[in-house]
């Protein structure tokens, strides 16, 4: 073999194999549009990581858990997971789950963001988050609303520059006596109600998944 057609080889070769890397650092889906978003809400950090605030947190964690997704950068201050859901009716999609790290009353800042960086249409962004008006482990979900005094939701309503994107919002019940609000939610459950907690959170997944597949409408019908 000659010279010039030895350096052509070892040129191909190295092509090829910059190509296969290429492929194996890419997700199989890379390049395919973003079905949904779904963001939890809650504060960054261990300290608050089992807080009545941060269940919105823990149901994202749960449902990345279920599909084997990974939150594993930072996008536009937000911890992110993305890639490929399949749920066992047929429905399949790429899925961006969000964890903001603004802290809750500046959610939006990082949604907002997202939001735009992906092009995603308000309809498609399911915003999971505590709720002291409802009781202890009730779900509610409901296609747009508003604020309901949630600061993390306001602060999104602000960023999106509307209300018509869908929510689950998760009971935490009122503080006992004269506590305050503010204290109450930055405590974990108690014992008792962290053992109801660890179904909600299951059930909390289950939602998600059927807003994913059927809709906010039959999400609402069969969860709240």
């Amino acid at each position: 073999m000659t010279r010039q057609k030895s350096d052509a080889v070892a040129a191909t070769l190295a092509s090829l194999a910059r190509s296969l890397a290429g492929s194996l650092a890419r997700p199989a889906d890379a390049g395919q549009p973003i079905a949904r978003m779904v963001v939890g809400l809650g504060n960054p950090g261990a300290e608050y990581a089992r807080h009545r605030h941060n269940v919105g947190f823990q149901v994202v964690d749960l449902f990345a858990q279920r599909h084997g997704l990974s939150f594993d950068r930072v996008q536009k201050r937000a911890r992110v997971a993305l890639g490929p859901v399949a749920l066992a009716d047929g429905w399949h999609g790429r899925v961006l789950l969000v964890k903001p790290l603004t802290f809750m009353n500046a959610s939006g800042e990082a949604v907002g963001a997202l939001a735009k960086f992906y092009k995603m249409a308000l309809a498609d962004i399911l915003v999971v988050f505590d709720d002291l008006d409802l009781p202890v482990g009730k779900l509610r979900l409901r296609p747009e609303g508003g604020s309901s005094g949630q600061k993390g939701v306001k602060s999104i309503i602000q960023h999106l520059g509307g209300e018509a994107f869908p929510r689950l919002r998760i009971g935490i019940g009122r503080p006992p006596g004269q506590m305050d609000p503010a204290d109450y939610v930055l405590q974990p459950f108690s014992p008792a109600q962290e053992e109801e907690m660890a179904l909600v959170r299951l059930r909390a997944v289950d939602a998600i998944e059927t807003w994913l597949s059927q809709g906010i409408v039959a999400a609402m019908n069969r969860f709240n």
